[in-house]
């Protein structure tokens, strides 16, 4: 059945974390750092840490992606030599390894942790990422972490401006309507947190829409050059209040959401 098509299906973060619920041993500013080995050290295939923000909400996270041959220990060093992971595989995940993990941080409200405190407490500079591979061979990249975040985009629904939040008063469409999600082309930074008044370059948008609290969502990532989306009509007959998202993605990875909602009008 069509509606197949719509299952949610969890982002790669949202399984990846999950592992870290079977049979890893966290510490945080705890335990000696990696011995060096410069002579057998080897990069990760992928190693990024990033921000998100979600202008919506008020809210920011650290996220990072880490993948490589199959580790049994990883860290991570901020650019003042803190530490600030510490992961040391355990019993049978040991002997098999882990070769990619993703994480995303708590997103408490601006309200709980301002944006200024927040980057206080992870500054710009570049941050080191070391393993131990299950052979013992040392693994070390470097990524470089800003504070530049995209402005967040401004979406309309069908060319009429997108409410601020799903609690206002939402657009409405007609049953049978295409429906095209669009926004301006992002250019700058963010006006009010972080680097502002910044050219930044965007790298993709992601198109999110599901209907709310239904497991029937789609997720869609365009080019930077494409700043429209139509919304699938099968998903649209699935629900009577649409829930979307717009997220813009620079270079550094760093990204910025807006949400928001609009209704299907049945006529009934």
């Amino acid at each position: 059945m069509f509606e197949d098509r719509f299952r949610a299906t969890p982002h790669r973060h949202r399984i990846l974390a999950g592992l870290l619920a079977g049979g890893l041993s966290l510490g945080i500013y705890g335990q000696a750092a990696l011995a060096d080995n410069d002579e057998f050290e080897s990069p990760f295939d992928e190693a990024e840490i990033f921000f998100e923000l979600n202008n919506t909400d008020g809210d920011l996270g650290i996220h990072a992606l880490i993948d490589g041959d199959a580790w049994k220990r990883l860290e991570i060093e901020d650019p003042r030599e803190r530490k600030m992971l510490d992961i040391r595989v355990r019993g049978r995940l040991r002997k098999q390894g882990l070769t990619e993990i993703f994480f995303e941080s708590a997103e408490p409200t601006f309200d709980e942790l301002a944006p200024e405190e927040f980057f206080d407490r992870f500054p710009e500079g570049t941050y080191e990422i070391e393993g131990k591979t299950l052979e013992g061979i040392e693994l070390e990249s470097e990524t470089e972490v800003t504070h530049l975040m995209p402005a967040p985009p401004k979406p309309n629904v069908n060319g009429e401006p997108a409410a601020a939040d799903c609690d206002a008063d939402l657009p409405v469409v007609k049953a049978g309507e295409a429906v095209t999600i669009s926004w301006e082309e992002v250019t700058e930074s963010h006006p009010d947190l972080g680097r502002s008044d910044e050219l930044i370059v965007v790298v993709n948008y992601e198109v999110v829409v599901e209907i709310d609290e239904t497991p029937y969502k789609t997720s869609t990532i365009l080019p930077s050059s494409t700043t429209s989306f139509q919304v699938p009509s099968e998903l649209l007959e699935l629900g009577d209040e649409i829930k979307f998202e717009v997220l813009v993605r620079e270079e550094s990875f760093n990204q910025t959401a807006v949400e928001s909602c609009f209704e299907v009008d049945r006529g009934e």
